[in-house]
């Protein structure tokens, strides 16, 4: 591989895979030059990239607060709310692997941001202008697509932009997702008290219009760098296809996809175990996720940072143990309070995984595939999240909606067992 060697920086250590395909990440790792943490510029980036990513996180966010009215309006079971859900994972399946690749061949990560935030505005203001079951899924599947194609594109972006600091660059780019997460559902519930739930999807729906003009503001419209000539890309599907065969990724995939099933099944059943079994007020349910949001916010910026220094999986155990116990706990509580305290709890561990699950996994990445595997993780994520509302509307029918929380809690534990099987590697342990 050639190094190049940019006005200032250092010549950067080869690329390197074993035998089993995985990838062995150098001391230095980028492929383009380093940006310094402490430049007001990488940070207005970085920031500029997290609010766009809270845009997408609002418009998912607002159509899972919005559910429960759907169901009581459309009169839908809880079977038929879990498959509108799993529409949403659906479209997340489509779009993920093919989108990775495309960012990866054309390097056009900003035109791909831009592109989710309104493709994810469309959706979601479609919502408001159909009653049809068919419709509303074939918008949660266009909503899913949106979502799922911002991350390849985004998360290679900012780890180009700071290799040294993915740890802290993936915490606060997870930090715009809880921004979104927690606004988004207290502003659908605030606009729920004085009109329909197809109308509050249509406001909320101009966010990520908002945001993709900000990006273009202070991003540009394009960021053409680091995609393989065309004499390149035979070594690239060659490469790809070695990742993609390795038992050592797919224990990594797996574990990461048990533990966003664990995330979707709570952002679906959570806000109707808080409606119809707790009796909570479109407000009050607004604020418990929110405070599920409020959590990760605190936790996931010191996780990030706290990951660069002492390695990625300690904190993931750590994060996964204590989401199975505190899940558990849920099925005990009843007073309101103390429920919506337990849920700001169980955001801190469960939202903190997130950004060092994603750190690591781009520690393990080359980058000429890092959109790629990407969005190959975003699809083991998919596809167990589809899961997730479709097994626990199931359970919920047929034993009430209790059941499937220790059905999550098992999904949780099981991430958690998968763990010990990811291989080690430089920041990973």
């Amino acid at each position: 591989m050639l190094h190049r060697r940019k006005p200032g920086g250092r010549r950067h250590a080869p690329l390197g895979r074993d035998a089993a395909g995985v990838y062995s990440p150098a001391p230095i790792m980028t492929v383009e030059s380093v940006s310094s943490l402490r430049s007001l510029r990488t940070q207005t980036l970085v920031g500029v990239v997290s609010l766009g990513h809270g845009a997408t996180h609002w418009a998912v966010a607002t159509f899972f607060l919005l559910l429960p009215a759907m169901r009581r309006d459309l009169g839908l079971s809880y079977t038929q709310a879990g498959l509108l859900a799993a529409g949403y994972y659906v479209g997340s399946m489509i779009s993920n692997l093919p989108s990775g690749v495309v960012v990866d061949l054309t390097g056009r990560r900003i035109r791909y941001q831009l592109l989710s935030l309104l493709l994810g505005s469309a959706a979601l203001a479609s919502l408001g202008a159909t009653s049809s079951f068919a419709a509303l899924w074939v918008s949660l599947v266009l909503l899913g697509a949106s979502n799922m194609l911002w991350h390849p594109a985004a998360i290679s972006y900012l780890s180009i932009h700071l290799p040294r600091n993915r740890g802290y660059s993936m915490a606060i780019h997870s930090l715009g997702a809880h921004l979104g997460d927690a606004a988004g559902p207290l502003v659908a519930g605030w606009l729920l008290l004085s009109m329909s739930w197809q109308r509050a999807a249509q406001i909320n729906a101009l966010m990520g219009v908002i945001c993709a003009a900000v990006i273009v503001l202070v991003c540009g419209r394009d960021d053409a760098r680091s995609a393989p000539k065309r004499h390149e890309r035979a070594d690239y599907w060659k490469g790809l296809a070695l990742l993609l065969k390795s038992r050592a990724q797919w224990s990594f995939f797996l574990m990461s996809g048990f533990r966003t099933m664990t995330q979707a099944g709570l952002l679906t059943f959570l806000p109707l175990f808080l409606a119809n079994e707790l009796h909570m007020s479109p407000v009050l349910m607004g604020v418990a996720m929110m405070v599920l949001q409020l959590g990760g916010m605190v936790a996931t910026p010191a996780a990030g940072v706290l990951s660069d220094r002492i390695g990625r999986r300690p904190i993931v155990m750590a994060g996964m143990f204590s989401t199975t116990v505190i899940v558990v706990a849920m099925t005990f509580i009843t007073n309101h309070a103390v429920y919506v305290a337990c849920i700001s709890v169980l955001g801190f561990f469960l939202y903190a995984m997130r950004p060092v699950i994603q750190a690591w996994q781009v520690d393990r990445s080359p980058p000429e595939h890092l959109a790629a595997i990407t969005s190959a993780l975003f699809t083991v994520q998919a596809v167990l999240s589809a899961l997730a509302p479709l097994v626990g509307g199931f359970l919920a029918d047929r034993f009430g909606l209790i059941s499937v929380f220790y059905f999550l809690a098992a999904s949780v534990l099981a991430g958690n067992v998968l763990c010990f099987l990811v291989p080690k590697t430089e920041h990973g342990d």
